[in-house]
């Protein structure tokens, strides 16, 4: 769940050390691997990420890496973006690998988590250092120096320390204590089937897998509240699996249902749309009971319901065998794992009509959404968590500077923030362009500023809050007025003004950093 770009893999496939970004040609994605997207449209399709755009316009203030599409995706985030507009309670995290030196892939992230923190939410910033040392085998010395220059480079960059909170999982006991308790809902298959572990992975890795999931629900610890977490789509599995991990530890699950017994997803989706179409007027006493579904669920061709032949078999089996039982939907109450007293006490919440069965309430008088609402609060009463499943949101790789992948094996293909400025300047000069072989066909066709590193780089950082002048630049390239020359040449400036500035601001902040409630030095050195 870290922040970082992808990890390059050496020829032996091994890691290589906070690898690098994008531009690849697959949608694999892995957390330590060298995860890259060519299509972004496939995250939509393969794995259910939403288009950023659909929530854009319900984002107050949004920050420019939103409205120009670098945040291209997110999963549920409308609760934050809510919270947000309303100045109600939400939180935003991230994690940070201490592989490498802090680079302008990195920033993206700082600046997620500042802005969101801007807008009013609270703020976590974490080091990712059991991870490092046990996905990455890094030292303990080397984690903690590239640590204090991640966490000088976030309040740099505007972090408030004093709103926020800052952390490093070996020395967050309650991070540890979450992760224990979340780790008996995980197991071995799970990691398997998401992660690719083998009998070869060490017990380590798997353990700082739990970490992370435990810091992504850290924030909702003294009260659920939504949750965004910034990252590069290559972290979506990490994001997936403590989403699900949140839902398990609820007390109890809330859902539509239309009769006594438990319908699946699909079966209960079928009787909802025969509740639909029967009007009970037809039948005797006016009560549409579950007999008359399942008959009229018979006498339909098989071609127009469009469910499998098991789920169609089962769902006859449950209906047929509840006989004259009402078909009504209702609101229901599912017993998860509640303690005796919190099932009690959820019974003594639900006002109006109900039905209380041995593991479920069913509830006629309450709508879906304050039925959860009810049920969290039931729950954190009663000693549980009440966790809201964490939303993300997803930004795009940066190209490198050679093309390909940004990584930080490659110098000349990033900046990191540590850069001399003048290297910083060299290095933009350096790089690929998407412009055309000579400047008078540059000036016929235009330059091809969507596939060009630099322009990433006006877009990314360097145009700032300024959506003018990164059109400018983005219009001038493609209609063939801007030359590459010219183009690098005040990139180049601007990334020299910009680690100029930005190590200043460093230097500013050590004390606030000296000052920081966050420990510096690991106690786990040998």
């Amino acid at each position: 769940m870290t922040g970082d770009e992808p990890v390059e893999e050496s020829e032996s496939g091994e890691p290589i050390a906070d690898g690098g970004a994008a531009g690849a040609d697959d949608v694999a994605l892995d957390p330590w691997g060298s995860s890259a997207v060519s299509d972004y449209r496939k995250l939509f399709e393969e794995f259910g990420i939403e288009e950023f755009d659909e929530v854009l316009e319900e984002v107050p203030n949004p920050h420019y890496l939103m409205r120009r599409g670098v945040i291209f995706g997110h999963r549920d985030y409308r609760p934050v973006a809510e919270a947000l507009r309303e100045g109600e309670d939400a939180a935003v995290l991230s994690g940070f690998m201490p592989t490498g030196d802090p680079h302008i892939g990195h920033k993206l992230v700082f600046d997620e988590i500042i802005w969101h923190q801007q807008q009013g939410a609270d703020a976590y910033g974490l080091i990712a250092d059991l991870e490092a040392n046990s996905a990455r085998g890094m030292s303990w010395d080397e984690i903690d120096e590239h640590a204090r220059d991640y966490l000088l480079s976030l309040l740099a960059l505007g972090f408030d320390p004093d709103e926020g909170t800052l952390y490093r999982q070996s020395t967050n006991r309650e991070v540890q204590d979450l992760a224990f308790d979340i780790g008996a809902d995980a197991n071995f298959s799970e990691f398997q089937a998401i992660y690719g572990f083998d009998g070869e992975t060490d017990v380590s890795h798997m353990q700082s897998v739990v970490t992370q999931m435990a810091d992504i629900l850290y924030p909702q610890l003294e009260g659920p509240k939504p949750t965004v977490i910034p990252v590069g789509p290559d972290q979506d599995p990490h994001v997936r699996l403590a989403r699900d991990l949140a839902e398990r530890t609820r007390f109890f699950k809330v859902s539509k249902a239309y009769a006594s017994f438990e319908l699946e997803d699909a079966e209960r989706d079928l009787v909802a749309d025969f509740h639909e179409k029967l009007d009970p007027a037809e039948f005797d006493d006016d009560q549409l009971r579950c007999v008359h579904v399942a008959e009229a669920i018979e006498g339909t061709p098989l071609e127009e319901l469009s469910v499998p032949a098991d789920t169609l078999s089962s769902v006859l089996t449950k209906l047929e065998e509840a006989g004259m039982e009402p078909v009504r939907p209702r609101t229901r109450f599912f017993d998860r794992r509640a303690t005796d007293e919190a099932f009690d006490a959820l019974i003594d919440a639900i006002d109006g009509e109900k039905r209380v069965y041995e593991n479920h309430v069913d509830a006629f008088e309450i709508d879906r959404a304050e039925a959860e609402e009810l049920a969290r609060e039931v729950e954190v009463d009663n000693g549980g968590y009440g966790f809201r499943p964490p939303s993300s949101i997803y930004h795009r790789f940066m190209t490198g500077l050679t093309g390909g992948k940004m990584s930080s094996s490659v110098p000349a293909s990033h900046i990191s923030l540590l850069d001399d400025p003048e290297t910083g300047y060299d290095k933009v000069k350096s790089a690929t362009t998407g412009g055309r072989e000579t400047a008078e066909e540059q000036r016929e066709k235009g330059g091809k500023a969507d596939e060009c590193p630099v322009y990433e780089l006006y877009a990314y950082l360097l145009a700032g809050d300024d959506d003018e002048f990164a059109k400018r630049v983005y219009d001038e390239c493609v209609g063939g007025e801007r030359l590459c020359g010219d183009c690098k040449e005040q990139a180049a400036q601007l990334m020299r003004e910009f680690l100029e500035e930005h190590q200043e601001k460093r230097a500013e902040v050590e004390e606030l950093l000296e000052a920081a409630d966050i420990e510096l030095e690991s106690p786990r050195k040998a």
